[in-house]
């Protein structure tokens, strides 16, 4: 017996095993044959990862998106592999076309129905094509008139909610002004409209649109939702109470309001609340964007379950690598603006078409712990919108001196920091201020003044009770002053 373990321990090799894209690629294929599309997605972000330049993987794993319903994902993948990795591969057109004629963007099935048949007028799908166009263009008055209509309305949206979500609050507020004008009834469009006015600061304003909301469309869960983080960042806590209250009792059937629910609970603190829905939503295969396994890995650390968190941050990083070093468990360093301290964040406010975005990204520059990475930048260097008031901002700050604004902004910063959503108003406010008397020989000398009146109206914009005298004290400064110099911020702002 003794021998004959020996003989095989002499006679076994231990063989080490690199599994290749093509492995996993070949397994995806057999697991999408048997429907079994979970695994087909699991098995080809795998053969992605180890070979993230095939185009063929990439395709399949888009068709795999779309038989899981998840057409925006799908659509990413393909326009990838037709802007970067294989531009001449005319199918994705076809899978364009039909998640397009899916999601209701009529206008984008019928142009990449037409480009597949232009470019591979004899291909394997051409017939169907064929058919989808038949299908697009049936009763063409009707499709021009209201499928088009429904089209804008849905890119507007989608539009609206990357302004919100990259800080571009002001451009976004123009955007959804003018969709809930053409469509009084999409109660979307109003809660983001709320969202962006409270992110400004103007707080009264955002909660009159929720209650208009919920008068018009009686117990409209977003606007639920949004008024408990409103209260929430108020500290307004009997009411964030009965909100929570109300909201703890709503099961909703519905994916999107699921998720929804969970973030929510998550931006107010109530991570055991949150962890239910979104580990709920998780282990159903809800395949969500990068803030939903933020939420979830967030809510997951501080109910306790540190590795399941751990695992889930892994996923944040494939789609948010600028999240690095934003991981609940480390917590040093910290928030900058509204998305913590993303670097992409604070570009795209330089590419902002507002001059008060990108001073106040300059100066989210000058505070960011990445300054000298953003400062030498190509992005920034060759940056076509800035003024000649900002780049005089932007010599001062390479040569490490401070301007007036720069000045002020600093004053503000040593009160109201880090800077979170709510925050970026208040200095949203003082570049506007800024921007307008750079127009004029306005004295900008006193400093305080000018930070004392800014932070006075913000408070006010946002409903909080405080008086001209408590700020003056903040400031070292008379009642006097700050009154002064408060009607001289209302007319900059008129």
């Amino acid at each position: 017996m003794v021998k004959e373990a020996k003989a095989r321990i002499q006679k076994g090799k231990i063989l080490s095993f690199v599994p290749t894209g093509e492995y996993y690629f070949t397994k995806g294929i057999k697991a999408y044959h048997r429907r079994d599309f979970i695994k087909a997605k699991k098995y080809l972000g795998r053969a992605i990862q180890l070979e993230p330049g095939e185009p063929m993987i990439t395709c399949q794993l888009a068709i795999v998106s779309t038989e899981l319903g998840e057409f925006e994902q799908s659509n990413r993948l393909l326009h990838q592999i037709l802007e970067e990795l294989d531009p001449e591969m005319a199918e994705c057109h076809y899978f364009l076309a039909n998640n397009y004629a899916h999601m209701g963007f009529f206008k984008d099935a019928y142009h990449h129905s037409k480009l597949y048949l232009q470019l591979d007028p004899e291909g394997d799908f051409s017939d169907d094509t064929e058919e989808l166009l038949e299908v697009l263009t049936l009763e063409a008055e009707e499709f021009d008139e209201e499928l088009y209509e429904q089209d804008d309305l849905i890119i507007k949206q989608e539009q609206a909610r990357g302004l919100l979500e990259s800080g571009y609050f002001p451009k976004a507020i123009e955007l959804l002004k003018d969709v809930v004008k053409e469509y009084p009834e999409y109660w979307s469009a109003y809660n983001n409209l709320a969202l962006a006015y409270f992110y400004l600061g103007k707080v009264e304003k955002a909660e009159a649109i929720l209650e208009e909301v919920i008068e018009r469309n009686p117990g409209n869960f977003h606007a639920l939702c949004n008024k408990l983080v409103f209260a929430h960042y108020q500290d307004q806590s009997e009411k964030a109470a009965e909100l929570l209250e109300v909201l703890q009792k709503v099961q909703p059937l519905l994916s999107e309001q699921q998720y929804k629910l969970g973030a929510t609970f998550a931006l107010v603190g109530k991570y055991e609340l949150a962890y239910l829905w979104l580990k709920k939503l998780y282990k159903h295969g809800f395949d969500g964007d990068g803030p939903f396994y933020y939420w979830l890995a967030n809510s997951a650390f501080y109910t306790g379950y540190e590795n399941f968190a751990k695992n889930i941050w892994k996923k944040v990083l494939e789609m948010s690598p600028d999240k690095e070093g934003q991981e609940p468990w480390n917590q040093e360093k910290p928030a900058v603006n509204g998305f913590e301290e993303l670097t992409e964040s604070i570009f795209q406010k330089l590419e902002s078409d507002y001059i008060e975005e990108r001073l106040f990204a300059l100066f989210l520059t000058t505070v960011s712990s990445k300054k000298e990475e953003l400062l030498n930048n190509s992005r920034l260097i060759q940056n076509q919108k800035l003024t000649n008031l900002e780049k005089d901002y932007l010599s001062m700050i390479r040569l490490g001196k401070a301007s007036d604004a720069q000045e002020v902004a600093e004053l503000m910063y040593e009160k109201h920091q880090p800077i979170g959503t709510v925050e970026s108003g208040l200095y949203l406010l003082w570049f506007s201020v800024f921007a307008e008397a750079s127009k004029t020989d306005l004295n900008l000398s006193n400093k305080r003044a000018w930070a004392g009146a800014v932070e006075y109206l913000w408070h006010k914009l946002r409903s909080e009770k405080v008086s001209q005298q408590e700020i003056a004290g903040h400031y070292g400064l008379s009642p006097a002053t700050i009154g002064k110099y408060v009607k001289l911020v209302n007319n900059y702002l008129q």
